[in-house]
């Protein structure tokens, strides 16, 4: 159902009920359907002042673009919730990217505003000879604030973009892509169906609102009447305060908030008594965290899922680490070679998706990377395999029209045959295709290797890198940092562990330290940094 029918319904419905909070504000369903009216007219009138507007990237159709770049979650989320429901695309650029990464955005899309406190983002565009117009966050308030509002929003056609999204932007250059209406119509139903966003459901969604994973709760918040509380960034006792206050039952957010909700519950658990579901994306679940959550709130389920923000929500995990995963209804994967063939059942491969929701491809103007086949198939290079579900037969044995998966290596959610559904396989993930190493003739992927040591007594986050080695071609090596000031294990402790829990293939041949590993600015540890920081010898070796 499109969300701007879902938003006026609702403000109409249940005028008083809160669309969205934030720590500068609040509005209700009633109020963001008036505030949305100043919005657009606000930033209609940006782009209308422009003597030689930018030509927004030609696959928005003419759709002028609007960014937000500000710290403010609240006031990021009302900008992007209000646009929705006009002829308007709008986009979150992260205010912490590297300038030259927001530069490189800007100029290769054409967004024609910016909503950004950012001077040296202005005066760097400004240089480049770039058209539009940076308008501060109080300046564009002041315009809302005199704004005569334009009309009512209204439902719009379903092959039209409206969001602009990227899909890196902390290591290589962003590659933009755009999601039009019925794309996310698809995608709200997959996520309405298995991660219960429910009407009038209390959502906490801590961090930035330029995370996709964040921007979908908000949209999916919006899209079914729900409430969309958001958070600058995750504050383990402020969310406590809020869950008691609001009598928040659901959190969406990165698996490193659940593990800080855990340790908030140990200390007063009274102020989770509301909180019924917890819902993880962005990175694998460690089973420690999912163990922590339910030793500290055994009420509470945890679902973890995977997804792209260029395909759409794939399928979840209830139990374990968060590597295996039944898919969603609708969705087929596929393994394949670097060839394109599939591969036999149960090897590791490249994952390819079709999905309703996935986007056409990128924005040309910012990659020549290809997302999606002419066949619908897409794929953003995650590296799994399909194995058969848990007493099921091998995807092979099912064969095809099964309902399970066909012969070579495809997956189908749909139902089996004569009513009878076949039990499905599941898709193991392992991770990016830079996560897989060959040593000694041998396919290792890296984080089943840093999997295995969750839950090692004295030891923080780690890293496992592939390093070049005259005998083997490459060996894996895994970078550790302390739990605590009393440093890391030892190497004979490390091996010991290793042994008792990998393949031989699998046992790194060297071991590192470091005070802190490198991380995005989203927390995921940077496995090429860190790969690098062994290489010029800052890495103590064990």
């Amino acid at each position: 159902m499109p969300i701007t029918h879902v938003v006026l319904q609702t403000a109409e419905q249940h005028p008083d009920r809160i669309a969205i909070a934030g720590e500068d504000g609040r509005l209700t369903y009633a109020e963001l359907v008036e505030d949305s009216r100043h919005m657009f007219a606000a930033v209609e009138s940006l782009h209308r002042a422009q003597p030689e507007p930018p030509a927004p990237a030609p696959e928005t159709r003419g759709i002028p673009i609007t960014a937000v770049s500000v710290e403010s979650a609240f006031h990021t989320s009302r900008i992007v919730a209000g646009l929705a429901g006009y002829r308007a695309v709008s986009a979150t650029l992260d205010p912490r990217w590297p300038i030259e990464h927001r530069v490189g955005v800007v100029l290769s899309t054409d967004i024609g505003v910016i909503v950004s406190d950012s001077a040296d983002l202005a005066e760097a565009l400004a240089a480049r000879g770039w058209t539009g117009t940076v308008v501060s966050l109080q300046e564009f308030r002041e315009l809302e604030g005199g704004a005569v509002p334009a009309p009512m929003p209204a439902v719009r056609g379903g092959e039209e973009p409206f969001l602009m999204l990227f899909s890196s932007g902390t290591t290589s250059n962003p590659k933009a892509f755009l999601k039009t209406r019925e794309q996310y119509r698809a995608n709200v139903a997959v996520s309405s169906a298995h991660l219960e966003p429910l009407p009038g459901v209390a959502t906490l969604a801590p961090g930035p609102v330029s995370y996709s994973l964040t921007l979908y709760a908000l949209i999916e918040c919006m899209a079914t009447g729900g409430s969309a509380h958001m958070a600058d960034q995750f504050d383990a006792i402020d969310a406590g305060r809020r869950i008691a206050a609001v009598g928040i039952t659901r959190v969406v957010a990165v698996p490193a908030v659940a593990q800080g909700l855990a340790v908030a519950a140990r200390r007063d658990p009274e102020r989770f008594a509301s909180l019924e579901l917890v819902v993880t994306g962005g990175a694998n679940l460690p089973e420690s965290i999912r163990t922590g959550l339910a030793e500290a709130l055994p009420g509470v389920r945890l679902i973890s899922y995977y997804g792209a923000a260029e395909i759409g929500f794939i399928g979840d995990s209830r139990d374990g680490d968060g590597t295996l995963i039944s898919l969603y209804d609708g969705i087929e994967a596929s393994i394949r070679d670097d060839a394109g063939n599939p591969v036999p059942d149960g090897e590791l491969g490249t994952l390819w998706i079709r999905a309703d929701a996935c986007s056409d491809g990128y924005l040309a103007g910012t990659t020549t990377e290809v997302l999606r086949g002419a066949d619908g198939w897409a794929t953003v290079h995650d590296q799994g395999r399909l194995v058969p579900a848990e007493g099921g037969q091998s995807a092979a044995e099912a064969g095809p029209g099964t309902g399970g998966a066909s012969t070579g290596g495809v997956a189908s959610a749909e139902a089996g045959a004569a009513g009878s559904p076949a039990p499905r396989p599941r898709l193991q993930l392992v991770g990016r295709r830079g996560d897989i190493a060959v040593t000694g003739g041998h396919k290792v992927a890296l984080p089943e290797v840093e999997r295995a040591f969750d839950g090692m007594p004295g030891l923080g986050a780690v890293c496992a890198v592939a390093l070049p080695d005259a005998a083997l071609g490459t060996v894996v090596a895994l970078v550790v940092e302390p739990e605590s000031a009393a440093g890391v294990p030892g190497k004979a402790q490390l091996q010991e562990w290793a042994h008792a829990r990998l393949a031989p293939q699998f046992v790194p041949r060297r071991w590192y330290a470091v005070d802190r590993l490198p991380r995005t600015v989203g927390q995921k540890i940077r496995r090429p940094a860190t790969a690098e920081l062994v290489q010029e010898g800052r890495a103590r070796r064990l």
